[in-house]
């Protein structure tokens, strides 16, 4: 590079004296003048070389640690807030606003074969563990592995967080057999999914603590419950599909309170094992089409639930079986961009005994009435209104009936929901 820099000096300085021949000869320089300029012209190259080679090379500072945020869950939080009013329940006041629930969603991949996701809601009553689970992807072949405490796949919609139902609350026959909560236990799940026949099919299966209080409060044993769904699945269209299913919760109680008459204190019967079934069926109809999907849809859901629960009855009349039931069927249709509108009808039929007003029934209070053919059904509509992916507001009116299960109630509500963080509004 200094041969260059010291060949190309002393080829411009030949020009420049070639360039000017007509010039005074004081402008010509001898021999020893230009020898001598091209020696400094030589130093001074030399010398600008030096100093770029002498300047220190760009420092990059990088701190390892900072890429660490990475390994932090996605967090995500929930806001779920109801005004409702009733007329015609004396038992609630006429008018309540409260923020049902904040929650925090965390979620995080732990290596490539498996997930963490936890939900903990807070609200005015304290707040609770609502799900943690650690899922294994390909623990056997196509088979996934959940761990922890979750809520069951039984139907559809008891998978649901209730901020991200279609309406404000669960039907009323999966409060009325489940309780207001639904199915949500701790245990192990196994689930797949397969093509035959040209549907896909998923099976799961779920082994969890037998503790749900409107099933299985006389399980003083904690024997355990075992649940499966199974799903077909197929799309009729382009624009349409259509989901199939059926549940079973198979379960056991062994703890008995029984009165020869209501005037006698009861007796605890203990171990003495009955069976608690529970049965399901779900179907969900969408149509969507794919050149519009953002502005129009139509959903159709319905479910059905029939309970089987072998008790000893508290007036100590020997061994009977409860068979309480009910179904919903909802429609629910995307007018534009940001407004959907929806209908829902519930039914419920408890089973009529003269035992029901017993105290320490092994029963809930809902499931068996005094009364000839109860029934309760209620008619609801609603709209939601998006103001954005993270938020909503909806406000619907139902009106609640039947023989024989309380008086006549109508309802006005008013939600607003939000979701911040990289989750939105996720179901479950």
């Amino acid at each position: 590079m200094r041969n260059f820099v010291v060949v190309s000096v002393v080829f411009l300085v030949i020009l420049a004296g070639l360039a000017g021949p007509g010039r005074a000869s004081a402008q010509n320089p001898t021999p020893d003048q230009e020898l001598q300029n091209l020696r400094q012209a030589a130093a001074a190259a030399a010398a600008q070389q030096g100093s770029e080679a002498s300047k220190p090379a760009e420092t990059i500072f990088k701190a390892g640690s900072l890429g660490l945020q990475k390994l932090n869950p996605e967090l995500s939080v929930t806001g779920d807030m109801l005004g409702i009013y009733q007329d015609g329940n004396d038992d609630l006041p006429a008018w309540d606003t409260t923020f049902r629930t904040m929650a925090l969603h965390f979620e995080a991949y732990l290596d490539p074969y498996s997930r963490f996701k936890a939900a903990i809601p807070f609200s005015d009553e304290g707040s609770e563990l609502e799900e943690v689970y650690f899922t294994r992807f390909g623990f056997l072949g196509p088979v996934n592995l959940t761990l922890g405490k979750f809520k069951q796949q039984f139907g559809i919609v008891n998978r649901w967080h209730k901020h991200a139902l279609d309406t404000f609350d669960y039907p009323l026959a999966l409060r009325m057999i489940f309780s207001d909560e639904g199915l949500n236990e701790t245990g192990v799940s196994f689930d797949t999914d397969f093509s035959a026949l040209g549907m896909v099919n998923g099976l799961t299966v779920q082994v969890t603590d037998g503790d749900n209080p409107a099933l299985f409060a006389g399980n003083a044993k904690n024997r355990p419950a075992i649940l499966a769904h199974y799903k077909l699945y197929r799309d009729l269209s382009p624009s349409t599909y259509l989901e199939l299913g059926g549940s079973g919760l198979f379960g056991w109680n062994d703890t008995w309170e029984v009165r020869d008459n209501p005037a006698q204190d009861p007796v605890v019967i203990t171990d003495h094992r009955l069976n608690t079934n529970v049965y399901g069926l779900d179907l969900n109809l969408l149509w969507e089409p794919t050149s519009n999907m953002r502005y129009r849809n139509f959903q159709w859901r319905s479910e059905a639930y029939f309970l089987d629960k072998e008790i000893l009855t508290p007036d100590g009349s020997g061994t009977d079986h409860i068979k309480p039931w009910g179904f919903y069927s909802l429609a629910q249709a995307k007018v534009s961009r940001t407004i959907e509108l929806g209908a829902r009808y519930d039914y419920y039929e408890p089973e009529a005994r003269a035992y029901a007003g017993l105290e320490d029934a092994p029963f809930t209070p809902d499931q068996v009435v005094a009364g000839d053919s109860p029934d309760r059904w209620m008619a609801s509509g609603w709209v939601t209104w998006w103001q954005s992916p993270f938020v909503k507001f909806r406000v619907g009116y139902s009106h609640e009936s039947g023989d024989e299960t309380g008086p006549d109630i109508d309802s006005v509500a008013f939600q607003m929901v939000f979701a911040a963080g990289p989750h939105k509004h996720e179901r479950y």
